[in-house]
């Protein structure tokens, strides 16, 4: 099977047109985007908060209804990303970056409590070889 090499475009009117295709391209969609996301701002927004309420919701109660520790320290950093999430959706909502700020300062402490929480776990389970949290309850105060 031959094909016409006439009808073929050179390298050269392919490359010569690309810039401008590119740009005509990228502008139409930046525009359509653009103007979706500054309509559906406040929906957006609504929408990252009550993903971060359910977040922190099911945060809440995997904590305060499993033994586990493994699980119940899960569950914090759960809670963690979930405050994470709304701080963002509100500095969204008030044009301010002090919301992804600090969220920074969360994923630190979000990041020190873990590590605190493994060592933790690794010293309670060689004491008494389980992570039941009822095993431990001596360890409240009176």
């Amino acid at each position: 099977m031959s094909f016409p090499m006439a009808s073929l475009p050179t390298v050269h009117s392919v490359t010569a047109n690309f810039p401008s295709v590119l740009a005509q391209a990228s502008g139409s969609i930046g525009d359509r985007v653009g103007s979706f996301f500054a309509a559906n701002d406040a929906v957006t927004v609504n929408v990252a908060l009550l993903v971060s309420a359910l977040l922190f919701a099911c945060g809440l109660v995997g904590f305060l209804s499993r033994r586990n520790m493994i699980i119940m320290f899960l569950c914090t950093e759960l809670m963690f990303q979930a405050a994470a999430l709304a701080m963002i959706a509100f500095g969204k909502v008030h044009h301010d970056i002090s919301g992804q700020v600090f969220v920074i300062f969360i994923l630190t402490v979000a990041a020190a409590e873990a590590a605190l929480a493994l060592g933790l776990v690794v010293l309670l389970y060689r004491r008494r070889e389980t992570l039941d949290s009822e095993a431990w309850s001596e360890l409240r105060e009176a």
